[in-house]
């Protein structure tokens, strides 16, 4: 659960996706992501914690990396199936967002 839970964060996405070119350390990634440099810090630790990236030490600098490739292709998965499905998921009534007849049955109810 914890690996979806790091992958439902855009800023985690972005990392990712980034990472997927190649190796960047943390000042290239708060220039090419408009972020702090304290915000991309938390958010590598975050997906280190879960295995998904690692880093590697040259000097005084670290270049991070993603420990899988293969979570390139379940992103692009979940991408495919978000499109084929996402009028679906938002309207699930469970989890989706109340339509009008919903709310109007429990405002009666």
């Amino acid at each position: 659960m914890a690996l979806f839970r790091s992958l439902g964060d855009p800023t985690r996405l972005a990392i990712l996706s980034r990472l997927a070119v190649g190796e960047a350390r943390v000042v290239d990634l708060t220039r090419q992501l408009g972020l702090a440099q304290s915000t991309v810090s938390n958010h590598l630790s975050c997906l280190r914690d879960c295995q998904l990236i690692d880093f590697r030490s040259e000097g005084r600098q670290s270049f991070y990396s993603l420990t899988r490739p293969e979570l390139i292709d379940l992103l692009r998965s979940a991408e495919a199936v978000l499109a084929e499905t996402g009028s679906a998921v938002a309207l699930c009534p469970v989890y989706g967002e109340p339509s009008a007849a919903t709310v109007a049955v429990t405002a009666t109810s």
